[in-house]
């Protein structure tokens, strides 16, 4: 051992000097050996993360790798060993557990395992030889059960583990809290206790064997449990965030099914992959987790802050968001399939290619999202505010968007078969290409919307206000937009054959090149506007207002019924052959 800690003296000195750390050599102690993954030289120090005047810390990690190899030993392979602690019990505790203890206080009560040091760790814990992963779990895990209890520090002076602990940093001047030395023991075991079971979970020999539930397994009489709230609880007593700051990158992967977190601080922690389907996060603080891929279902997070959350590919279907701060959040291809968003702030979330389908959106806030190719069939998005969000190429079909307001937003290329957009605010929404079969837009407001090239085939307009709108080229037939005030719209090109216009207003409305054919234009006010080249043929024009209409180059049916129609002595450019069937010459 004197000769392997004269080489670390060695490779140190060079360090300071500014010369580059090389490998160790190969001969080193059975003792050193130990230490090592089987296969492998010791890493340099720099890799390891030790700075070069922590000569302890690295002796440490290797003390560390050690224990972790005897902590598996099975107790009937090791022979008695007078004066020692091996063979004493705590009350109702297993053969050698009081050593196991003390040494998990000893090595883990001084502070807070970092990310590189756990991650060297796990290499060392694969590649061993010497190492039971089941064994390992199965004794952390009877430690971490004892210690959210708060057996050991509850424990009397002379069997005070975490006592003992801190009187001996303080005989070494290092100063520490009672408290300090068990949140951090107990946390540690944590962190080792999520890195086996997530090592486990990959592997088929051993994912039976090793399942980690850090707040206790749910069953069917005590569906929720609150054992990891009290663990926060406890740990943030020192500092409010300490548990997010020490174990919040570990819980990755973990399995929180049926956990009870109203109203927890978790800002900022590692929750993707993980399980915590029927959790419940009421009230708690989640801003800026990572609950990408995550199991979400059946959850409740109502009225919990996630803004600037990443949940992206989550699983949240049937989860109540109600009320819930979503914003800025990221669920880019996440399932929220019949979740509960009523009155939750998506404000600026990106949604893209999510799954909304049959989800209650009322009255939520989704000013600005991105919901480009999301899936929001048969969604309720009742009083919604949806104004400026990217919606393009959404499906919408048969939702309810009745009252919401979609001003401003952008809706080309999405799909709305059979959509209720009753009372909705269109205001300069774009709706360009987009497919709005049977959709009911009664009382629609559509000032300044573009709905170009858009297919309204059998669409309902009751009482809509589609007046100075860009309908060239839209699909109306069989659409029913009596009533409607269409004045100094743009029908050019529009396709409304067979559609019901009885009583609209197409006042100075552009209707070049219209197909109009078979429709029923019946009281239909029509002074003033373009009908160039637009086909009539068989359309209904009874009671119809023609006044001051430009009809050149119309087209009209040879049995077409012209009686009651106003306003023909005034249009101009009537064709010839019409006049003369009208006699107007």
């Amino acid at each position: 051992m004197s000769t392997y800690l004269s080489q670390v003296w060695k490779l140190l000195r060079n360090y300071v000097r500014g010369t580059r750390l090389k490998q160790m050599p190969k001969t080193t102690s059975l003792e050193a050996e130990a230490a090592v993954p089987p296969g492998k030289m010791i890493k340099e120090l720099d890799n390891v993360k030790f700075a070069p005047d922590h000569l302890q810390d690295y002796l440490w990690f290797q003390r560390l790798q050690k224990s972790l190899e005897e902590w598996t030993i099975s107790v009937s392979s090791l022979t008695l060993k007078p004066n020692t602690l091996l063979y004493e019990k705590l009350p109702g505790g297993n053969l050698g557990d009081r050593q196991l203890y003390e040494e998990i206080y000893d090595l883990l009560g001084n502070g807070a395992l970092k990310p590189e040091i756990v991650e060297q760790l796990m290499e060392f814990l694969v590649a061993s030889k010497k190492i039971r992963p089941e064994m390992l779990f199965q004794r952390l895990e009877d430690f971490y059960r004892r210690w959210c209890q708060g057996e050991f520090i509850d424990a009397t002076p002379e069997s005070n583990l975490p006592q003992k602990k801190m009187l001996k940093l303080a005989a070494q001047n290092i100063t520490i809290g009672l408290r300090q030395v068990d949140i951090y023991t107990g946390l540690n075991v944590l962190i080792l206790l999520l890195e086996l079971h997530r090592y486990a979970q990959e592997r088929d020999e051993l994912k039976q064997q090793i399942t980690f539930y850090p707040s206790a397994q749910p069953n069917t009489e005590n569906f929720f449990t609150c054992q990891l709230l009290q663990i926060i609880n406890y740990s943030d007593a020192l500092e409010i965030g300490n548990f997010s700051t020490i174990v919040g990158e570990f819980l990755r992967s973990g399995n929180f099914r049926g956990a009870y977190l109203g109203d927890a601080n978790l800002t900022g922690v590692n929750f993707s992959g993980a399980d915590l389907s029927g959790a419940y996060l009421g009230d708690a603080n989640l801003t800026g987790v990572n609950f990408s891929s995550a199991n979400l279902s059946g959850a409740n997070l109502g009225d919990a802050n996630l803004s600037g959350a990443n949940l992206s590919g989550a699983n949240l279907s049937r989860t109540d968001l109600g009320s819930t701060n979503l914003s800025g959040a990221n669920f880019i291809g996440a399932n929220l399939s019949r979740a509960n968003l009523t009155h939750a702030d998506l404000n600026s979330t990106n949604l893209s290619n999510a799954n909304l389908s049959h989800a209650d959106l009322s009255s939520a806030n989704l000013k600005n999202s991105k919901l480009s190719r999301a899936d929001l069939s048969n969604a309720i998005l009742f009083g919604a505010n949806l104004s400026e969000a990217n919606l393009i190429s959404v499906n919408l079909s048969h939702a309810d968007l009745c009252r919401a307001d979609l001003s401003g937003a952008e809706l080309c290329h999405a799909i709305l078969n059979g959509t209720n957009l009753s009372d909705t605010i269109l205001f300069s929404t774009n709706l360009s290409d987009a497919i709005l079969v049977a959709a009911d837009l009664s009382y629609a407001k559509l000032n300044g919307a573009k709905l170009n090239d858009a297919r309204l085939n059998g669409a309902m307009f009751l009482g809509a206000d589609l007046s100075g709108v860009d309908l060239s080229r839209v699909s109306l037939n069989d659409a029913d937009l009596s009533g409607v005030i269409l004045n100094d719209a743009d029908l050019s090109g529009a396709d409304l054959s067979d559609a019901v216009l009885f009583g609209t207003d197409l006042s100075y409305a552009n209707l070049n090149n219209t197909n109009l054919c078979g429709s029923n234009l019946s009281g239909a006010i029509l002074n003033g506007a373009d009908l160039s080249h637009s086909n009539l043929s068989y359309a209904i024009l009874s009671g119809a207002d023609l006044s001051d209409a430009n009809l050149e180059e119309m087209t009209w049916g040879e049995k077409q019924q012209w009686k009651g129609v106003r306003g023909l002595e005034t249009a101009i450019n009537v064709p010839e052959a019409l006049k003369e069937q009208l006699g107007l010459n």
